[in-house]
């Protein structure tokens, strides 16, 4: 789409009169000297508003930029704002992206409800599903809509209009891939289409006190659809995944104002997404009866939150004598050089098998911290020896076959305490933890007959 040359104007800034010449008086209200040189660019975001006269941006000292106080807006769901960093910041755009019927839209609707209830207007726009779907939702999870405005829409110009006409505090689109505008065609979804709208929307955004939440869909790896230039035009990546159960994550991929380790845990009820308040046992599996081979227990910080969490693993003699590892919460290539240090250290063969990995609970686990507890997986489930019950073991693995430190080591072992773990393994000795140095010393410890 070719660019329309932008020409300089003069704009009065008492009552917006515009005209190509400066005048000492305005022709429109008389006010003297209030004629302003400003651009008139019909691509700018401020003329996709009916305002194409925009004034010229100059350098400020930023020393003399005051800071923004109160700018961030509580969605009034812990674990959201846990995510966004305490919540939402002010003049931000935010990308969620997620799997089909994994609860993007309830997740919408819910932080819809709970904005208009405390701050005031909300404009949710829904190129997908109808007003009365809408509000079926909402009353089957028992919500009060009052202060949410809802515009069914596809065409960006409608949404301009409404905007322009409410100018609300928080802006929901669900969803990006649905929205069209005439200016860059008609069919849905195109990258020019959804960079266009993309663009147009927060570019309104940017401009006032108001917060930019747009769903979109995502392709089979589990990536958002679209050009990738669709992230990088927004502050705030969310991805919302799901474990085989109920239980849903929340987790940042990009965050311009906060961190982007945190992780928001809700559980899918009838009456919609609840926050997990507590989640430090949900990833532990309790068993009444000796405890398997193959299964080993080690702590892992989530942003500032500590949990115990379980890893399991199995080896079975390789078909075609090509050994392969099938793991998708952790990363395949971890497991692989785990267990090429536990061969060449311990003695015991790797090459040989197919290895499978999985994590109790269905939480990603990418800190080196799970190495220990990983390669201790890994020997029970070769050797069909049992770790001790009630231990938890943590700790980065060299390819020198030494336990390296972690950090917030104290908290792990609190964590482990409070949840009725009684040795903890730990490359440092703390509160009662029982110090390992290498991979072959950890191993004795571990399965001393």
């Amino acid at each position: 789409m070719a660019k329309k040359k932008s020409i300089t104007v003069y704009k009065c800034s008492e009552c917006g009169y515009t005209q190509p010449t400066w005048l000492g008086r305005c022709p429109e209200c008389g006010s003297w000297n209030t004629l302003e040189e400003c651009i008139s660019d019909p691509n700018s975001t401020a003329a996709a508003f009916g305002q194409s006269a925009t004034e010229k941006i100059k350098p400020v000292p930023l020393a003399n930029v005051t800071a923004q106080e109160n700018a961030r807006v509580s969605t009034e769901i812990g674990e959201f704002d846990r995510v966004l960093g305490g919540g939402a910041m002010k003049r931000s755009a935010i990308l969620i992206g997620g799997e089909p019927g994994i609860g993007k839209s309830t997740l919408m609707i819910q932080t819809a409800a709970a904005i208009a209830k405390k701050y005031g207007k909300v404009l949710y726009v829904s190129g997908e599903e109808s007003a009365g779907q809408l509000k079926g939702r909402a009353d089957r999870l028992n919500l009060d809509t009052k202060g949410i405005e809802i515009l069914c829409t596809m065409r960006l110009e409608d949404i301009k209009d409404a905007l322009s006409a409410l100018n609300p505090l928080f802006v929901v689109i669900d969803s990006i891939q649905t929205v069209y505008s005439v200016e860059a065609g008609i069919v849905p979804g195109t990258i020019n289409q959804l960079k266009f709208c993309a663009n147009e929307l927060t570019g309104w955004v940017k401009s006032r006190d108001s917060v930019l939440i747009m769903s979109a869909h995502v392709t089979k790896e589990g990536n958002i659809a679209g050009p990738k230039s669709l992230e990088h035009m927004v502050d705030t990546v969310i991805s919302f995944e799901r474990n085989d159960d109920e239980v849903r994550f929340l987790r940042a991929q990009k965050n311009r104002f906060g961190s982007v380790d945190e992780l928001g845990i809700f559980a899918m009820t009838d009456k919609g997404l609840e926050g997990v308040g507590d989640p430090s046992t949900m990833f532990i599996t309790k068993r009444s009866g000796k405890m398997p081979a193959g299964i080993a227990n080690t702590a892992v910080f989530e942003g500032s939150r500590a949990f115990i969490v379980e890893i399991q693993a199995l080896t079975v003699p390789a078909k075609s004598s090509i050994s392969r590892v099938y793991s998708d919460k952790i990363d395949s290539s971890r497991v692989a050089r785990v267990a090429a240090v536990l061969e060449k250290r311990t003695g015991i063969r790797f090459s040989d098998q197919d290895l499978y990995i999985n994590v109790a609970g269905g939480v990603r686990l990418t800190e080196s911290s799970i190495d220990a507890a990983l390669a201790a997986s890994l020997y029970s489930a070769r050797t069909d020896l049992s770790i001790p019950e009630n231990t938890v073991i943590t700790g980065e693995l060299s390819l020198a076959g030494e336990i390296r430190p972690v950090a917030r080591l104290k908290q792990r072992i609190k964590t482990a305490g409070d949840l009725g773990f009684t040795s903890v393994l730990a490359p440092e000795k703390d509160n009662g933890s029982t110090k390992i140095e290498s991979i072959k010393e950890m191993i004795k410890i571990l399965f001393a007959k």
